[in-house]
């Protein structure tokens, strides 16, 4: 065996923190080796935000041109959908931003970019497999970023099919007939979406008896209403869900009680969760004991119990989105190299749902807070009651800002509805600045925005 590399600091996964991470240590001085199993930029740029948010754009192309009579615009003729120039349209977005990654990694300052899979040999050494043979590395400092990718869970007769997740199903080149997707939770819904706007015949199964069940009830209620609205079939409450083949097709089973108990399509989608990639790490070597949910536990400055060794981004189970992992970047940077000390329990929980319209959600729904014990009010609006949503005809949705009745501190806010994605920030920077209820309702905003009615929201909250 030869003998180990040394650096001041190791990298696992060029993803979203470890890419960044990577720039500031090196900048700092620090030598730096980055490891990449496969593909450099994470989940975010290869199979998650970039390529199916092209698809999201190329699905409201279609949406809007069917639409277009709506607007006084005649197109003349039926709205066609050329999937392989959709597909080489999303593929040129997410190669492109791989690229460009890994241009920038293999360019930073006291940086060794290298491809292969790393598994610990103990705290501070790592054997690395590549396709030229293996490596060994040392640091005192590891940093963990490994990512994660779709759970497959063990469902009678899913071995018996052939099924999709969040990475293959952007592979497709053609509509399916009918494609049925197994989860109706956030990445589902927005596949739902995409997928009937180029075509398809689209049925949901869930067994929860209500779509986003950490969503407030009206919320869910409109998202399955905006989605119906557009042909989407919903099967809820499905606590027998199950598959096997059908001909050409695939079965799958939905209730045991209630309606057909079976839905059959051409494909299914499986958007039932995700799982980090920790399982092939030997984690063991280095002293580090997962949860039972396969996460890696860390504490408030995102360290292991192991010193010397950090985790981010998605294998941690402290945040599943970009801005997340980025965040654990910057906090892991604050503190390492001395600047103003940064938490995870610092920032305000924060994310959006990708459908058209989008929703934009910070802080806590009403029924988070009141059963955190906070004494509500709250301020609700439809959006065919914002100017800037009946301007632009899209007036599905609604806006909603939760409040502390003692302190009139802002709870949370939930818009779903035409721009609710960027509106919505108004709200998260008045909580980060801790700018009250009343302050916000004070602020003068730009018209005609969708945001410019968060203050009368908030003059109506009861």
């Amino acid at each position: 065996m030869s003998t180990a590399q040394a650096f001041d600091a190791i990298i696992i996964g060029a993803g979203q923190a470890g890419s960044a991470l990577a720039e500031k240590l090196g900048a700092a001085g620090m030598k730096v080796a980055v490891i990449e199993r496969k593909h450099f930029g994470g989940t975010c740029v290869n199979t998650g935000c970039m390529p199916t948010k092209a698809l999201v754009a190329s699905a409201y192309a279609a949406h809007l041109a069917r639409r277009a009579s709506d607007f006084g615009v005649s197109i003349g003729g039926e709205v066609g959908i050329d999937m392989p120039a959709v597909k080489a349209r999303k593929d040129k977005v997410a190669l492109t931003a791989r690229g460009n990654v890994e241009k920038w990694l293999r360019g930073m300052k006291g940086c060794t970019v290298i491809q292969g899979h790393a598994r610990f040999e103990s705290p501070t050494e790592l054997s690395v497999a590549t396709a030229s043979g293996e490596l060994r590395l040392t640091a005192p400092k590891i940093f963990i970023n490994a990512g994660g990718r779709a759970l497959r869970p063990d469902m009678p007769g899913i071995a018996a099919v052939k099924t999709l997740d969040n990475v293959s199903v952007l592979e497709l080149d053609r509509v399916p007939e009918h494609l049925v997707i197994v989860g109706g939770s956030y990445i589902g819904l927005e596949f739902a979406q995409i997928w009937r706007r180029f075509g398809a015949r689209v049925t949901v199964v869930e067994k929860s008896p209500r779509l986003l069940g950490r969503e407030d009830e009206e919320v869910s209620a409109a998202i399955q209403a905006i989605l119906e609205a557009e042909g989407i079939a919903f099967r809820l409450s499905a606590e027998c869900i199950s598959f096997r083949p059908h001909g050409e097709q695939i079965g799958v089973g939905v209730n045991c009680e209630n309606g057909a108990p079976e839905v059959i399509g051409s494909d299914v989608l499986l958007a039932v969760g995700r799982r980090p990639n920790t399982d092939d790490l030997r984690l063991e070597k280095a002293g580090i004991t997962l949860d039972e949910r396969g996460y890696i536990p860390v504490n408030d400055e995102l360290a292991t119990a192991v010193p010397g060794i950090w985790a981010l981004g998605d294998c941690n189970g402290r945040g599943a989105f970009t801005h997340t992992s980025w965040n654990d970047f910057e906090i892991v940077a604050a503190n390492l190299l001395g600047e103003a000390p940064r938490r995870v329990s610092d920032r305000i929980d924060c994310y959006a749902l990708f459908i058209d319209p989008p929703l934009g959600r910070v802080g806590m729904t009403e029924a988070q807070a009141r059963k955190a014990g906070h004494k509500v009010r709250v301020g609700s609006r439809p959006m065919s009651r914002v100017g800037r949503a009946v301007e632009k005809g899209e007036t599905l949705g609604l806006m909603k800002v939760v409040i502390d009745a003692d302190s009139d501190a802002l709870l949370g806010a939930a818009i779903l509805g035409v721009g609710g994605d960027e509106a919505v920030h108004s709200v998260l920077a008045a909580m980060a600045a801790r700018q009250t209820a009343t302050g916000l309702a004070h602020t003068v905003l730009i018209h005609p925005t969708v945001a410019e009615l968060i203050p009368t929201v908030i003059g109506g909250a009861s």
